[in-house]
C-alpha cells in the first residue's frame, strides 16, 4: 500500500487535470489578445476624443496610441515581479493574481468616465490601467507555459506548452467577433458613445472562467517537488542573470521573428492592403480571420510536431521560410487580388505557427524547473520590447522613407537571422521535470549541454 501511494505522488497528474490546466493556460493567454485587439481597435476609433480631446483629431489619436505602448513597456515590470514570486510561492498563486490584474484593469477601462466628465483624471486613469495590464501581461504568459507543460508529460511538452500559444488567434478571433456584432447591431454613434464599453465588460466572462478553471487546479507536480526538496531559489532573478545568459540570451533572440512576422501578417498587412493596395479594410481583415481561424489548430499541431523531431530544427527551418516568405508575398500581391493576398497571409501565418507552436517548450527548457517562472517570463517580455512592440512602427517608418516593400522584406529576413543565431545559443531539452518528480537529480542546464 505505502509503495503504491508513493509511486502515485510521484507522477504526475494526467486525465481531467491535465486538460484543466490546458485551457487553464490558454484562457488567460486568450484574455491578454482579446484585450490586445479591441484596446487597438478603441485607440484607433475612440479614446482620442473620448480620453484626450484636441483641436486637432491625429494629435488625439497620437496620444491614444501612447498609452497602447504603455502596456508594453511595463511588461518586463511584471516579468521582474511575477516570474520571480512564480518561482518562490508557486505558478498557481501567480496566475490568480495575473488573471485578477489584468481582468480588473480591462473591466475599469470600460467603466472609465470621458474627459468630458472628469477632466484631466480620465486619461492619466488610462494611462495607469493600461500599465496595470502590460504587468500583469507580463507575469501571465511565463506561467502559463509552466502550468500545462508541468502537469502534463514531459516528453509531450512541445503540446502542453503550446496551449499559452494557442490564445492569440483564440483571442483575436474573440475580439473580432465581438467588434462584428457590435457593428452589425450599433451605429457607428452608439458605438462611439458606449458600445466601446461592451466590448471591454465582455473580457470578465473570459476573467470568471480562467478564475474559475484556475481555482480547481492543484500546483504542479514540478513546484511540490522543488518545494519537499527545499529546491526554491532565495534570488531568482539574480540567478538567472548570473547563471544562466547564455539561456535567456537563446531565449530572448528566440522570440523575435515570430513576433515581428506577426505584426507584418496580421497588423500591417491592413495598413499596407488599404493604402497601398486600395483593397477595403474588411476584405484585408478576412484574410487575417481566415490565418488566424487555422491557427488555432495548426499552433497545437505544431507543437506536437516538436515532440516527435528536433524541436530546435522545426523552429529553425520555420524562422529560414519566414524570413524568405516576405520577398515572394509583396509582388504576389502587387495586382490587389485578394485570393493571392489570402493565400500569402495563410502560408505566412503557418510559417508563424510551426515557430509559435514549439517556441513555449523551446524557452522553458532553457532554464532549470527552479528557474523557469523567472527565466521565461523575463525572455517574453524582453523579447517583446524589441520585437512585436516596435515591429508596426518600424514597418510604418521604412515604407514611408523608401516607398518600397523591399526594406520590409530585409527587416524580416534579418530577424529570421536573430532567431536562428538565438536557436543556435538554445540547447535541446533534458528530463529535468521527470527527474525532479521521481526525487532524482536535477541536471542543470550546463550539464545537459556538455552531455
Amino acid at each position: 500500500m505505502n509503495h503504491t501511494s508513493t509511486s502515485t505522488e510521484k507522477t504526475p497528474p494526467g486525465g481531467s487535470a491535465v486538460r484543466r490546466a490546458f485551457f487553464a493556460s490558454l484562457t488567460g493567454t486568450a484574455l491578454e489578445w482579446y484585450d490586445f485587439a479591441i484596446y487597438s481597435v478603441a485607440a484607433a476609433l475612440v479614446f482620442g476624443d473620448v480620453f484626450f480631446p484636441s483641436e486637432d483629431p491625429a494629435t488625439g489619436t497620437l496620444l491614444a496610441f501612447s498609452t497602447y505602448a504603455v502596456g508594453y513597456v511595463s511588461r518586463p515590470l511584471g516579468g521582474f515581479v511575477f516570474g520571480r514570486l512564480g518561482d518562490k510561492l508557486g505558478r498557481k498563486k501567480v496566475l490568480i493574481a495575473t488573471l485578477v490584474l489584468i481582468g480588473a484593469a480591462t473591466l475599469a477601462i470600460g467603466l472609465l468616465p470621458s474627459y468630458a466628465t472628469i477632466g484631466v483624471a480620465a486619461p492619466i486613469t488610462l494611462v495607469i490601467l493600461r500599465f496595470a495590464q502590460g504587468v500583469g501581461v507580463g507575469g501571465e504568459w511565463g506561467g502559463a507555459v509552466l502550468l500545462s507543460s508541468e502537469f502534463g508529460d514531459p516528453r509531450r511538452r512541445g503540446f502542453y506548452a503550446s496551449a499559452a500559444q494557442i490564445g492569440p488567434p483564440v483571442g483575436n478571433l474573440l475580439a473580432n467577433g465581438v467588434l462584428a456584432a457590435l457593428g452589425a447591431l450599433l451605429t457607428e454613434a452608439q458605438f462611439t458613445s458606449w458600445g466601446w464599453r461592451v466590448a471591454f465588460l465582455l473580457s470578465g466572462v473570459l476573467v470568471f472562467f480562467g478564475l474559475w478553471i484556475r481555482a480547481k487546479l492543484e500546483e504542479t507536480p514540478v513546484f511540490k517537488a522543488m518545494e519537499a526538496e527545499q529546491k526554491r531559489p532565495e534570488a531568482p532573478i539574480r540567478e538567472v542573470f548570473t547563471t544562466h545568459p547564455r539561456a535567456l540570451a537563446a531565449a530572448i533572440l528566440s522570440r523575435v521573428a515570430p513576433d515581428v512576422l506577426y505584426a507584418l501578417f496580421t497588423v500591417f498587412v491592413l495598413t499596407y492592403a488599404t493604402g497601398e493596395l486600395g483593397m477595403s479594410r474588411g476584405s484585408a481583415l478576412a484574410a487575417v480571420l481566415i490565418g488566424s481561424s487555422l491557427q488555432v489548430f495548426l499552433i497545437p499541431l505544431a507543437g506536437a510536431l516538436s515532440d516527435r523531431v528536433n524541436r530546435r530544427v522545426l523552429y529553425g527551418v520555420s524562422a529560414a521560410a519566414a524570413g524568405v516568405w516576405p520577398f515572394l508575398f509583396f509582388p504576389m500581391i502587387g495586382g490587389g487580388s485578394w485570393p493571392l493576398l489570402a493565400l500569402g497571409v495563410v502560408v505566412a501565418l503557418v510559417f508563424h505557427s510551426a515557430m509559435y507552436g514549439p517556441q513555449a517548450a523551446f524557452i522553458a527548457e532553457q532554464f532549470s524547473p527552479r528557474l523557469r517562472y523567472t527565466g521565461s517570463s523575463l525572455a517574453y517580455t524582453l523579447a517583446g520590447v524589441i520585437g512585436g512592440a516596435v515591429a508596426p512602427l518600424l514597418f510604418t517608418a521604412l515604407l514611408d522613407a523608401y516607398d518600397s516593400w523591399i526594406p520590409l522584406a530585409l527587416y524580416v529576413a534579418g530577424t529570421a537571422i536573430v532567431t536562428i543565431a538565438g536557436l543556435c545559443l538554445g540547447r535541446d531539452g533534458d528530463r529535468s521535470d521527470e527527474e525532479l518528480v521521481s526525487g532524482e537529480p536535477v541536471r542543470s542546464p550546463a550539464a545537459s549541454t556538455a552531455s
